[in-house]
């Protein structure tokens, strides 16, 4: 192991060190239910879950079961610690590989996702587009879809590379979002309203 690995090694087990105590404290403290509650970038963040936020998450995950099957790795709000300072995020709709299994901690691998969607929150839109994409993007996650109900938009992004995705696709709701290279399928969005 070089200098610069050990560094790293010891970087990010400081940061899983501060993760675990942080999530400790917040699990001890009395979060009203329906709030997803991460930590981007060092910032605890507690979102509500509305409605129609849910009801986006529930649309990504039924095209995923029809697509992978009821036994694929789906997760929603569950904890992966991705690249970068301090990222324990809980994205709101993970697919990971079929032979991914957690660690000893019962933690997921961030290398393990192949799939990613944030459905944009008002209060919350700059940490999707910004901080968390790089997160994505750091861990090389091959297919991140942003969901924007704002703007009546998906915007996919593929191929990451040195933590950005080279590709950058705008799909205004009713049309489909072709996944079919990077993740074997294509979302249909018909069904998508504009909030």
């Amino acid at each position: 192991m070089t200098v610069l690995e050990d560094r790293i090694a010891m970087a990010e087990s400081d940061d899983t060190r501060w993760l675990d105590d942080m999530f400790e404290r917040l699990e001890k403290m009395p979060v009203p239910e329906g709030f997803k509650v991460e930590i981007v970038e060092g910032t605890v963040y507690m979102s509500p879950q509305r409605n129609a936020h849910w009801q986006f998450i529930r649309m990504l995950l039924w095209a995923l079961e029809d697509r992978f099957g009821r036994r694929a790795q789906v997760l929603s709000g569950v904890r992966i610690d991705f690249p970068g300072h301090r990222n324990g995020l809980a994205p709101d709709v993970a697919k990971l590989r079929d032979d991914a299994a957690p660690d000893a901690k019962g933690r997921w691998s961030p290398e393990d996702v192949e799939f990613v969607a944030e459905v944009i929150s008002k209060d919350t839109a700059r940490n999707d587009y910004g901080p968390k994409k790089t997160a994505y993007a750091l861990a090389e996650v091959p297919v991140c879809l942003i969901v924007d109900p704002y703007l009546g938009k998906c915007r996919l992004f593929t191929q990451p590379k040195d933590g950005d995705y080279l590709t950058d696709t705008a799909v205004t709701f009713g049309g489909e979002v072709d996944m079919t290279t990077s993740l074997g399928l294509t979302l249909k969005t018909d069904d998508f309203l504009r909030d």
